[in-house]
């Protein structure tokens, strides 16, 4: 079964990672504006419409009183940690640096994949896991903002989304994709809410490093085009968050985490036409190998290499 699935889980990750990037669009263009944590609680309740249709027909609102609650809230808090982390990049690296850090996932959903799960990493697997990442470091190579120091967020990133998505497998058997996003939403709710009162209440206005900037902004009443650009974000991620829980559930989590690296792509895409960051010879190259990379890991799983 999870060979006839695992056409349908690559389509769902492509497609989830597709979805995603257009809310980098948005928060890359409104982070200088808003805090990280207001921008979290309008999306969260924009969302949160989309979600309960999405569980309904999944399998009826009954499915969120589950007894793996807690795995779920878990598994919900690596995801807080990851989105967080990757939001707080966004003020003072460019998108395709930002994209091209996170692309370190593959590399630990595979390292995690094989303790945790019990999955059998190949060696071709490993290598197309590895070819990618180097097409990762060619296109951001050479690049001053490797330097900063908000650099290392990305990595966070990549680690805590890589520690969710590696329970989602193990989850995902009993739970649907729709109820793991209703978790992560609800939470993502509750913990920036919390956060959104302490800040505005309590911080004083923090001057300083962009990225301590977005987190400590107190609540800024958004003008009509910039909630609507941040309410967009709810739907987006309502239904990327899907696409990539379900990726998760229907296949080994090594044969589709390849196909995160088309992140890469698409950031290199928006940089260019949004922001005029023109992709260079080494943006190109690196695209070519993280596709030749995936078709490789279409190869790998066909023939069970």
């Amino acid at each position: 079964m999870a060979q006839s699935t695992t056409p349908r889980a690559i389509l769902w990750l492509c497609l989830g990672v597709l979805v995603f990037s257009m809310q980098d669009i948005i928060i890359k263009t409104v982070s200088g504006s808003y805090p990280v944590h207001e921008f979290i609680v309008i999306r969260c309740v924009a969302a949160l419409p989309f979600l309960l249709f999405l569980v309904h027909k999944a399998g009826g609102l009954s499915t969120i009183r589950s007894p793996r609650a807690g795995a779920l809230f878990l598994r919900s808090g690596f995801l807080l940690i990851a989105y967080t982390t990757y939001f707080l990049a966004f003020p003072v690296l460019p998108l395709a640096s930002i994209v091209a850090l996170y692309a370190t996932v593959p590399l630990f959903v595979t390292a995690l994949a094989g303790p945790v799960l019990g999955e059998t990493i190949s060696a071709p697997r490993w290598g197309v896991v590895i070819l990618g990442f180097i097409g990762a470091l060619v296109m951001i190579w050479p690049d001053s903002t490797l330097f900063e120091a908000a650099s290392v967020l990305p990595i966070v990133s990549a680690l805590a989304y890589a520690g969710a998505q590696v329970m989602a497998r193990k989850i995902g058997l009993s739970d649907s994709a729709a109820v793991m996003s209703f978790y992560q939403n609800l939470l993502y709710l509750v913990v920036a809410g919390i956060l959104s009162g302490l800040i505005t209440f309590l911080v004083d206005t923090y001057t300083g490093h962009p990225s301590l900037e977005f987190m400590l902004r107190p609540w800024v009443t958004p003008n009509m085009n910039d909630f609507i650009l941040i309410a967009a974000c709810g739907p987006i991620a309502a239904i990327g968050m899907t696409m990539l829980g379900q990726a998760y559930r229907l296949a080994q989590a090594n044969t589709v985490t390849p196909f995160e690296y088309t992140g890469l792509i698409w950031g290199a895409l928006w940089g260019f036409l949004f922001w005029s960051e023109v992709p260079g010879l080494n943006a190109v190259i690196g695209a070519l190998l993280i596709v030749i990379g995936g078709l490789s890991s279409l190869y790998i799983g066909k023939y069970k290499v």
